[in-house]
């Protein structure tokens, strides 16, 4: 879930209102805050409590709530995983922590130091591209040992998706969830158990219609499905320029919808009244997600 945000870089709390309840209503089966599509690591750790806090109050127990704990400071990622229990949360969400380059050992080690002080179940989150550390299979083996639930993988590497459904796949107590929109049939058709998508933001029945289709092996459907996948890959996520576009477009895509504004955190910057245009002309082009879910 994005993390709507004020011009003044404050909590947009109607826009917070506004995506839970259209999230809900789309019927995802659970919302993960303070991820990389809800900016977490850029947000001031007052801003991501209030976050858990209001949004924690809104789902009121009707979905469960994965917290993003991730930060520089261990201390600050217990504070945190303790403010999320409290607030009501169901699980603590745990990248390796970001700026220094680490070692497979130290993950490890770091691992071992937080895991028997958190206050709730966990999941691994692999996220390379942001964190420097690729988790190998070692680690995510250790981590499961500690107690991991499972692990989300957002590395975009279909090969390392696989290398983890061979090696946990049969441990039903473990799940493995891709961030990658596009590797959700795949993953599921070989054991996998769902996605994290950043698209649900703004198209929820439209994920879950694609879950419910891979589950029923309805190709056809699946087929259909992901071709408009595709379509928010080429669009929504592409335009602007450099790797944070995809965070930009989504939250660019829910103010189109006028759910929430399109403010994003230092050091990111909204798009321009070029961009956002190209935003509106593409979500004018896919049919309304009333009508992803009651495709026949």
């Amino acid at each position: 879930m994005v993390t709507p945000l004020l011009e003044n870089g404050e909590l947009d709390k109607q826009g917070l209102r506004n995506i839970v309840a259209y999230m809900m209503d789309g019927g995802v089966h659970g919302l993960f805050l303070l991820g990389t599509t809800g900016e977490g690591p850029s947000l001031s750790r007052k801003l991501r409590k209030q976050l858990v806090s209001e949004a924690c109050e809104l789902i009121n127990k009707q979905l469960p709530v994965l917290v993003g704990i991730t930060d520089t400071s261990v201390q600050e990622s217990l504070e945190l995983a303790h403010h999320a229990k409290k607030a009501g949360a169901d699980v603590l969400v745990v990248a390796p922590p970001y700026y220094f380059p680490i070692s497979q050992e130290e993950i490890q080690g770091y691992l071992e130091h937080l895991v028997p002080q958190l206050p709730l179940p966990f999941l691994l989150y692999n996220m390379p591209s942001c964190t420097k550390l690729w988790l190998s299979l070692e680690t995510v083996k250790k981590a499961r040992e500690l107690g991991a639930i499972g692990i989300k993988d957002s590395s975009g590497d279909l090969a390392y998706l696989h290398a983890l459904l061979d090696e946990f796949g049969q441990d039903p107590s473990f799940s493995i969830i891709t961030g990658t929109e596009s590797f959700l049939p795949d993953l599921l058709a070989k054991g996998g158990h769902g996605t994290v998508a950043g698209g649900a933001n703004f198209f929820p029945r439209m994920f879950v219609g694609l879950y419910e289709a891979c589950l029923g092996r309805d190709e056809e459907k699946i087929s259909i499905f992901l071709n408009r996948v595709q379509s928010i890959s080429d669009t929504i996520y592409s335009v602007g320029k450099g790797e944070s576009k995809y965070v930009k477009g989504t939250k660019c895509a829910l103010s189109v919808m006028g759910l929430c504004h399109d403010q994003v955190a230092p050091p990111l910057q909204r798009f321009n009244a070029v961009e956002r245009g190209q935003i509106t002309t593409y979500m004018d082009g896919f049919p309304p997600d009333s009508e992803h879910g009651s495709m026949v």
